[in-house]
């Protein structure tokens, strides 16, 4: 039997109000439904995207991406080189 309970408070989007919600195309969000990244629901010819399933996909995204790549320091990039080219002396006609 299914336990209504946890479905009373659901709130479920359609792949278009994930995709303006994210600012992605509608492509991206069924690439991330395919790839199991993002949990839906099958309805019909179409998928559900429980609101809470996307905004913990977010978080985890925004965790990664803060995590993974930190912006590197000035102290460990050093200062800025700057090559200088000089064009010499320009061919006759």
């Amino acid at each position: 039997m299914v336990d209504l309970q946890k479905f009373e408070n659901a709130h479920y989007l359609t792949v278009t109000e994930v995709a303006l919600a994210m600012r992605v195309s509608k492509m991206t969000v069924y690439r991330l439904l395919h790839a199991g990244e993002l949990p839906a629901v099958p309805f019909g010819r179409s998928y559900r995207v429980p609101e809470e399933g996307m905004e913990e996909y977010l978080a985890a995204e925004q965790h990664a991406t803060t995590t993974v790549n930190p912006p590197p320091s000035p102290q460990q990039t050093g200062p800025a080189q700057v090559a200088v080219i000089s064009p010499g002396p320009l061919p006759l006609p």
